[in-house]
C-alpha cells in the first residue's frame, strides 16, 4: 500500500487534491481511499488529507502516520507543523516554493532521501500562471506524477477533466501538465 499525506490551509484544495490522487490511481486499475482530518473549518486553518492506494481493496481506515509521500501545499506549514513526521526512509516530499528544499531549512530533513525523492515546485505561481487563483492542489499532483513512477499524469488530467470539465479543467491541466515537465526537466523520475 502507498500512502500519501496532503498538508495545507482551507481553502487551498487539500481535500480535493487527496480526492483526484485517488481518483487517478481508480483510473489505472488501482484501489484507492481518500478523507480529511481537521479542526476548524475555516479559510486559512491548517488542513492535512490523506490517500491510499493499493492492488487490494483497503481495510485501514484511521490517519496516514508513516507516509510513503509527503505533499506541501504551503510552505509556511514547514514552520508551524512537523509536515514530515513519520516520513519512510524511502519516501517522498514534494514542496509547494519557488526556493530550494536547502533555502528552506529542509536540507537535512530531506538528505536521507533518495536522490529525486524530494523536490520543490512554484505551484501557486504556476497555478496563478495558469488557473488564474493560487489554488497549488492540481498542479502538485502534476508535479507528484512527475517524481513518483506509480501516478500516470494521463490518469491525474483524467481526474481533473473529470472533476472541472469545461474552461476550468483544462487550465488546470495546464498547469498540472507545466508542474510536471518543470519537474521532469529537473529531476529524473524515481
Amino acid at each position: 500500500m502507498f500512502q500519501v499525506r496532503i498538508h495545507g490551509r482551507g481553502g487551498q484544495g487539500v481535500v480535493t487534491a487527496a480526492e483526484l490522487l485517488a481518483d487517478a490511481a481508480f483510473r489505472q486499475g488501482r484501489h484507492a481511499q481518500a478523507f480529511p482530518s481537521f479542526g476548524s473549518e475555516r479559510t486559512g486553518a491548517p488542513v492535512v488529507s490523506f490517500c491510499r492506494i493499493a492492488d487490494r481493496p483497503i481495510r485501514v481506515r484511521e490517519p496516514v502516520l508513516v507516509p510513503d509521500a509527503v505533499i506541501v501545499q504551503d510552505p509556511t506549514l514547514l514552520r508551524a507543523v512537523d509536515v514530515f513526521d513519520g516520513l519512510r526512509p524511502e519516501g517522498y516530499a514534494l514542496v509547494n516554493s519557488r526556493r530550494r528544499l536547502d533555502e528552506l531549512g529542509l536540507g537535512e530533513r530531506v538528505a536521507a532521501l533518495p536522490p529525486g525523492h524530494a523536490v520543490t515546485v512554484p505551484a501557486t505561481e504556476i497555478a496563478l500562471e495558469h488557473v488564474g487563483r493560487p489554488l497549488p492542489n492540481a498542479v502538485l499532483l502534476g508535479a507528484f506524477a512527475a517524481l513518483h513512477a506509480g501516478l500516470d499524469l494521463d490518469a491525474v488530467l483524467a481526474a481533473l477533466r473529470d472533476r472541472f470539465p469545461g474552461e476550468v479543467g483544462e487550465k488546470n491541466v495546464a498547469a498540472a501538465v507545466a508542474a510536471h515537465d518543470a519537474v521532469r526537466k529537473e529531476h529524473v523520475r524515481a
